[in-house]
This record gives C-alpha cells, structure tokens and sequence, in this order.
C-alpha cells in the first residue's frame, strides 16, 4: 500500500470510528410553529416536549420571523400573516418570557443524560418568505445613542440567485442559519430568558452555524430539551445594530446524542474548522474563555502539552467577535483542519 492510500485509509477509518453509530434508519420529524410547539423569549426545563425523538432522527424546524404585536409596533403590519396572528391570539402574556425571539420547541432526544453532549448536525437552512428584516432601536446596539430612534428596512430575497437586495448596487449573500439553539438550562433555574447566550448555548448569533456544519450542547437535563429558532439570512460578525438579516427559516436538524465527549462549554465544526466559544459580559473574558477551550481542545484531541497547544492556537487559529448585542458578548475562535495531517 502507498503512503498516499495508506494515510487516505488511516483518516476514513478514524472518521468511521469516531462517528456515533445508529441503530435504525433515522425518521423525521416535523415540529411547525403554533401556540402549543413555542417558547416565546424564554427555556424552561419544565416545559412539555413538543417532541420525543430517538439519537440521530431529523428534527424540521419552522420558526416565524417576530410576533405580531412587535411587527405592528416597528410598523411592518403588512408583513403579518395570519399564522401569525393566530400564533399571536395563542399565547397568553403569561406564557412568554423576558427575551424576543419565538423559539420552536422543546424536543426529547431519548437517552441524553447530564454529562451527555448533544450533537446538532445542520443539514438544511431555507428562508420562508422572500423578504427579510433589520432593524434597531435607540439605546441598543453598538452605537446605542448616536442614530435615531428606530429605523426599521424590509430586505428583498432573490432566491433564484441567493441574494439579499439591501439597495440598488448592494447585494448581500444569504447565508441562512438559526441564532438561537439550545438546550434547556438545569430544572433549579426555572424560566429565564432567551437573550444572553450560555454554556447550554442560545442566543448565539454565530454566522458561522449554516447548513454543513455541527454544533455540540452539552446536555443539562434529561432528554436534553432542544429548541430553536431566531432566523437570519445572513448577519456580519458582531450583529452591531441588534439584529441581522431576520427572517422566517427552515431547517433539518440531525440530533445526536454524544455520551463518549465530556465538556462545559458548546463547540462546533464547519467543513474547513474546529471551532470553540467564549462568553461573558466582558469581551476580554469572552476571548479568554475562547482560548481556553481551543486550548483544551487541541491538548484533548491531539495529545498536545498545553503550552504546545496555545502556541499552535497563537499561529493559527482567528478569533472572530461573534455578536456584542445579547448583553452576554461571544468570541468564537476558529482553528483550520487544514492545518492536521489527520482529522
């Protein structure tokens, strides 16, 4: 055997044996957006599942732009379906939380234990309508105080040639993916809100989670209780204003659970990297956790000293600002797999 095959065998083999193994053809399961599948600016482990799927079954995920309420407020009443009136009549004041987005769940995976990692395979991202929204409001946002008090922009989607009309002579790439996908928080916390993002995940508001890539949660709670929702089409790092390209989103999700990885903090991976996170009020703690957990990483699956490990993480790896809106700040730091002979 030649040393080129050799090394092509040696690496599918490792991706083979590292894989988690099904024991039956995986179902789908569709979840659309009604009163009974929502939590509406909030997690709570004690919210009754919408779902009960086996480890690896597909999860479809439908989640609504806004509410109506909010809609009719930053004047965009003629966006308003009735679906969402109807979501809107559906859920009592009392049922929703202290956070904005209206996320689709929660789904029991069976099997996922606290100390388990749910592994979340995006497979498919596609925007509902063909439109979508921005908008800020003065006192949030990175330049809280020096623009007026709200501006609110429709933004055409060209699907035909996956684009996002912003102005005549600006076009902008859809590059859809949920901002929020989490676990539930442990029981004792009760009902919190959806904003800040944490080590059950959340409000992450990570351009980089589209479809191909992987995100791992560490499991809470039994059954793990996943929820998702708050679609973009396409957001730049930071989310400056308060919100991206925001829209009506689709999605397949594969949901995994994971009981041979052990960590207390979300990772993920693209086709191309190995990705960690950091989260904090303060951006300099939020780069330090970051590094931290690329450091961690790098000595876990490669064997390397530490010291090694933040040596090669200086060289290498890009730390990006992942959104400084949520009140909770992210960094994600992201290292190439290029870069390992084997991965």
């Amino acid at each position: 055997m030649n040393a080129k095959l050799r090394y092509a065998t040696t690496g599918l083999l490792a991706c083979i044996l590292s894989a988690p193994a099904l024991a039956q053809q995986p179902r789908t399961h569709i979840v659309k957006t009604g009163p009974d599948t929502v939590e509406w600016g909030y997690y709570d482990a004690s919210k009754k599942p919408v779902a009960v799927i086996d480890s690896g079954d597909i999860v479809q995920i439908e989640s609504p732009l806004a509410g109506s309420r909010e809609m009719e407020t930053f004047g965009i009443a003629d966006l308003i379906t009735p679906e969402m009136r109807a979501l809107e009549a559906g859920v009592s004041n009392s049922d929703k939380g202290p956070g904005a987005n209206i996320l689709v769940g929660p789904v029991y995976v069976n099997g996922a234990e606290p100390g388990d990692v749910l592994e979340v395979r995006i497979l498919t991202l596609e925007p509902i309508d063909n439109y979508g929204v921005n908008l800020f409001v003065q006192g949030h946002g990175a330049l809280s105080d020096d623009l007026p008090r709200m501006r609110v922009k429709t933004i055409p989607l060209d699907k035909a040639r996956n684009v996002a009309l912003f102005a005549p002579g600006i076009e902008l790439p859809i590059r859809p993916f949920f901002g929020t996908m989490a676990v539930a928080p442990p029981l004792m916390l009760g009902r919190i809100g959806d904003s800040p993002p944490d080590y059950y995940a959340g409000n992450l508001d990570n351009k980089d989670l589209v479809a191909g890539t992987t995100l791992y949660i560490p499991v809470q709670v039994k059954g793990a209780l996943f929820s998702a929702g708050d679609g973009h089409a396409g957001q730049g790092d930071g989310e400056v204003d308060g919100t991206a390209n925001e829209v009506a989103l689709r999605g397949k999700l594969q949901l995994m659970v994971r009981k041979d990885l052990h960590f207390q903090w979300p990772r993920a991976e693209t086709s191309d990297y190995y990705m960690t996170m950091g989260f904090s009020p303060d951006l300099n703690r939020a780069v330090v956790q970051a590094v931290r957990e690329m450091v961690d990483f790098l000595s876990t699956k490669y064997h390397l000293r530490q010291e090694d490990a933040y040596m090669l993480t200086s060289m290498a790896a890009d730390l990006h600002v992942t959104q400084v809106v949520d009140g909770t700040k992210g960094i994600h730091a992201m290292i190439p797999k290029k870069i390992f002979l084997q991965h």
